[in-house]
C-alpha cells in the first residue's frame, strides 16, 4: 500500500470557491448559465436528480399510458431511485462490451410502444451517443431524456450535450465543475415541453427554509474545506473508515436515500454559483489541457483502457475513467491507491441489479457487459491540484499491478 499522501486530492475536479462568491449578487443562475453555454432557457431545481423526477413526471403525464424508462445498467443508483418516486417502471439496458454507451441490439430489444423514455448518460464527462438512443424513441415514439449530470459543458459538434435528446440535466453537486453544493440544470429545446416542466416544478416543489438553510450551510462548509488541506476531514476519513467495515457502497456515496427531496434553490446560493460561474469556462479548459496531456501516459501503460469522446465531441474531465484488463489487477490497483489520498476512486461499485438497497426497485436481469465494467473500472481525478509527480505515482502503481 501507497504511504497516505500527506493532503487529500479530491476523485472529481471541482471549481473551487472563492471568499468572493459568498457576497450577495443577482439570483441570475439558470439565465447565466444558458447564455454561456448557448442554450435555450435552463430550470434551476435543487439537484440533477430533482430535474429528473421533474422530467420523468412530465413525460409521464404527457403520455400516461406509457410507463417504462430504459437506463444503462451502470449508472447512478439514483436514477433507479428518481424513475421509483415518479411512479414509473424500470427497464435496464446492458452496456457495449467495455464501454459505458448502451448496446445497440439490446437497447433495441428493451424498447416497445410501453417505453415512455430512454435516458443516456454522458458518464464521467465522456460523451454518450445519444443518435441511437433518438433513432430507438422515434421509432417506439418515446421521449429520451440526456443525463448530463457529471458533463455540464461538454458540447458535440460545438453544441452543448442536453439538446440532442428532448430533455437534458446537468448537476451542480458538491465535486462537479460548477456547485453550490446541491443543484441542478434542466433544459428542453422545444418551447412548449418547457413550458410543461416549469408547470410541474410549480406545483410539486415547494419552499422549504429548513431544507435551504441545510444546503447554505453545506455550501459554506464546502467553499471552505474543498481543498486539499480540508478534504481529508471530509473525504478521505470516512472512505478510509468505510473502506476498514468493509463498505466499499459507502466509501464510494453511493448509499443513496430512497427519497428525492424536493425546495427551491434560494437566493444566495445562486447568487454563489453566479459569481463562480463567471471562472467556469476557463476552469474547464484548465482541465482539458492538463488532461491532454496526460492520456498520452495513461494510453502507455500496458492493458489499460482509457474512456474518450467519439470524434467530433469535447467532453469534459473531471477525473479519467479507466477499464483495467480484469478485476484481480483492478483490485490490486485500488488496494494501493484507493485510501492513499491520490484521488483515485470507482464510479459506481456495482451494476444497478447488484445493489442490495435496490433489489426492490431494481429488476433482477442479466447485464453481464455492465457487471464487467463495474468489475474492472477506476477512475483518476483530474483536479489541478494533483501535481505531475503524484500523477506518475499512479502511473507506476498501474504498470506495476498489471501482471
Amino acid at each position: 500500500m501507497l504511504p497516505r499522501r500527506p493532503h487529500e486530492l479530491p476523485p472529481t475536479a471541482g471549481l473551487p470557491l472563492r471568499l468572493a462568491d459568498l457576497r450577495p449578487g443577482a439570483p441570475s443562475l439558470a439565465a447565466d448559465i444558458a447564455a454561456q453555454l448557448g442554450t435555450p432557457p435552463l430550470q434551476l431545481e435543487c439537484s440533477g436528480t430533482a430535474c429528473l423526477l421533474i422530467a420523468l413526471i412530465t413525460l409521464s403525464e404527457l403520455q400516461p399510458a406509457r410507463r417504462r424508462v430504459v437506463v444503462p445498467a451502470f449508472t447512478c443508483p439514483l436514477v433507479a431511485i428518481a424513475v421509483r418516486q415518479a411512479g414509473l417502471e424500470l427497464q435496464l439496458c446492458d452496456l457495449k462490451p467495455g464501454h459505458y454507451d448502451m448496446d445497440p441490439a439490446a437497447l433495441r430489444a428493451a424498447c416497445d410502444e410501453r417505453t415512455l423514455a430512454i435516458i443516456p448518460t454522458h458518464l464521467a464527462g465522456r460523451v454518450a451517443d445519444v443518435d441511437d438512443a433518438v433513432a430507438v424513441a422515434r421509432s417506439v415514439g418515446a421521449y429520451v431524456i440526456e443525463d448530463a449530470a457529471q458533463a455540464l459543458g461538454a458540447r458535440r459538434g460545438g453544441v452543448s450535450v442536453g439538446l440532442a435528446g428532448d430533455i437534458g440535466f446537468f448537476s451542480l453537486a458538491a465535486g462537479k465543475g460548477l456547485s453550490i453544493y446541491e443543484g441542478g440544470l434542466l433544459l428542453a429545446n422545444d418551447p412548449l415541453l418547457r413550458e410543461s416542466l416549469a408547470r410541474t416544478a410549480a406545483r410539486s416543489v415547494p419552499r422549504s427554509l429548513g431544507w435551504e438553510w441545510k444546503r447554505s450551510l453545506q455550501l459554506l462548509g464546502y467553499a471552505t474545506l474543498y481543498r486539499p488541506a480540508g478534504l481529508g476531514l471530509v473525504y478521505g476519513n470516512p472512505l478510509r473508515r468505510a473502506l476498514r467495515r468493509g463498505d466499499p457502497v459507502a466509501a464510494v456515496g453511493d448509499d443513496f436515500s430512497l427519497t428525492i427531496p424536493l425546495h427551491r434553490v434560494g437566493r444566495w446560493r445562486q447568487s454563489v454559483g453566479v459569481h463562480a460561474a463567471a471562472r467556469l469556462p476557463a476552469f474547464l479548459d484548465q482541465l482539458a489541457a492538463q488532461a491532454s496531456r496526460r492520456l498520452p501516459r495513461l494510453r502507455r501503460i500496458e492493458g489499460i483502457q482509457v474512456m474518450d469522446d467519439p470524434s467530433g465531441a469535447q467532453g469534459t474531465w473531471p477525473f479519467f475513467l479507466l477499464l483495467l484488463p480484469d478485476q484481480a489487477r483492478r483490485d490490486a490497483a485500488m488496494a494501493q491507491l484507493w485510501s492513499s489520498g491520490h484521488g483515485i476512486s470507482r464510479l459506481f461499485i456495482h451494476a444497478l441489479p447488484d445493489y442490495t438497497y435496490l433489489a426492490d426497485m431494481v429488476p433482477a436481469q442479466a447485464v453481464p457487459h455492465a457487471r464487467d465494467f463495474a468489475a474492472r473500472s477506476l477512475s483518476i481525478g483530474n483536479s489541478a491540484w494533483m501535481s505531475d509527480a503524484d500523477f506518475e505515482t499512479v502511473c507506476t502503481v498501474l504498470e506495476n499491478t498489471r501482471d
